[in-house]
């Protein structure tokens, strides 16, 4: 540790731990303003880790063709895992985490597997498959930030991978208007067809009056 409760010195120097600060602070400042809640020792860790899954949901995001940019990004994840990322401060602060940590490679390769699942525009049929994708992209993270805790019992990781999948289903229910507004659609399919909702034809009228979500002003639909 460093003197003040920080990250080891490693690979990553304090020009990319502050780069990964930044990063945060800018792209994602509800992360950066909870980080304030959590110990000194976890959050410079939980920053660089969350800098590097930054990056990869962007990189798959803006991507023409979802599956090179897994690819290079599983890359980017090994060479990490290998001590010997590239150039780059969020790779260099992530080889770090992950061997101080000691992080099973398998959870962020699973992370970057969901942002590609949503690059795709990936669509599910029953609760079960919906489930499978907020494993990915959010109880993944539940582990993660676990592991950085110190917290390693199997029962308390599963408890915090149901936390994550949780919170990412609680999105999914709040944001349904705004994401059919954007083409996507997360609920299963299978509940829509039940409550007579065909979702195609819904997903070209999600203005609809007979949608329950829409009866909700969008000003409150975020909390």
């Amino acid at each position: 540790m460093t003197g003040d409760g920080g990250m080891a010195p490693g690979l990553a120097t304090r020009a990319d731990l502050e780069a990964c600060r930044e990063a945060i602070r800018v792209g994602s400042r509800t992360f950066h303003a909870a980080s304030f809640l959590l110990p000194i020792r976890v959050r410079e860790p939980a920053l660089s880790l969350y800098a590097f899954c930054r990056e990869a949901d962007d990189a798959i995001d803006n991507a023409s063709d979802p599956a090179p940019a897994l690819v290079t990004l599983t890359n980017r994840l090994q060479r990490a895992y290998r001590g010997e990322p590239i150039d780059n401060a969020a790779d260099r602060a992530l080889a770090d985490v992950v061997a101080r940590f000691h992080i099973p490679i398998d959870i962020p390769a699973a992370l970057l597997e969901g942002f590609a699942w949503d690059a795709e525009g990936r669509r599910y049929e029953e609760l079960s498959d919906l489930r499978a994708y907020a494993t990915r992209v959010a109880g993944t993270v539940g582990v993660m930030m676990s592991l950085l805790m110190g917290v390693r019992a199997p029962h308390a990781l599963a408890r915090a991978a149901d936390l994550g999948i949780g919170m990412q289903l609680s999105n999914i229910a709040r944001d349904v208007g705004e994401d059919a507004r954007m083409g996507r659609i997360y609920l299963p399919l299978g509940w829509l067809r039940e409550a007579g909702i065909d979702p195609q034809r819904w997903l070209q009228q999600p203005e609809s009056p007979s949608c329950p979500w829409n009866a909700v002003p969008p000003s409150t639909r975020r909390g």
